[in-house]
């Protein structure tokens, strides 16, 4: 009985250390993608999303139009891509949000940051399952290809259920 007991609480400990950090995938713009057409808000489009550390970013832009910079707070507030902390220009980039805290991307392009082409990512701690749940948002839910599960997240709580039906 004992055995079960102990079988059973570390069951539990494994699904809630290794099924509780899904990451999302967010495409910048939603379907827009990345332009200085003025389709997109990114100020407003970042205020309605929950970001964590281990999400990704993509950027999907024309390349022979524009570009991403990432850039500090101040390089930001100034529109200023002389000194970017890393530079993308293949037209669909991926950005992996690695720690806390805020990112800082604009388009380098003249013209393109001040037209509002910048956004800044505020990325929270990782969660797990012990916290409450990211509701989805409108602009989240309006494209399939704006929100993934990690499939090595999901496995692994499979794998944690499976084993705890297992020994039950």
């Amino acid at each position: 009985m004992a055995l079960k007991k102990n079988t059973l609480a570390i069951s539990f400990v494994m699904m809630a250390l290794c099924g509780g950090s899904m990451a999302a995938v967010y495409n910048a713009g939603d379907s827009a993608g990345w332009t200085s057409m003025g389709q997109v808000d990114y100020k407003e489009w970042a205020a309605n999303k929950n970001f964590h550390v281990g999400d990704t970013l993509v950027f999907i832009y024309n390349n022979q139009f524009h570009n991403v910079k990432q850039v500090t707070q101040q390089g930001f507030e100034s529109c200023n891509a002389t000194s970017p902390i890393a530079t993308y220009t293949n037209g669909s980039d991926t950005v992996t949000l690695e720690k806390h805290g805020h990112f800082y991307f604009i388009c380098g392009y003249p013209g393109h940051c001040q037209a509002g082409q910048k956004i800044d990512i505020s990325v929270l701690p990782a969660t797990s399952n012990l916290s409450p749940a990211r509701p989805p948002t409108q602009s989240s839910l309006s494209g399939a290809s704006s929100l993934s599960l990690s499939a090595p997240s999901i496995l692994l709580s499979w794998a944690s259920g499976a084993l705890l039906a297992f020994f039950l």
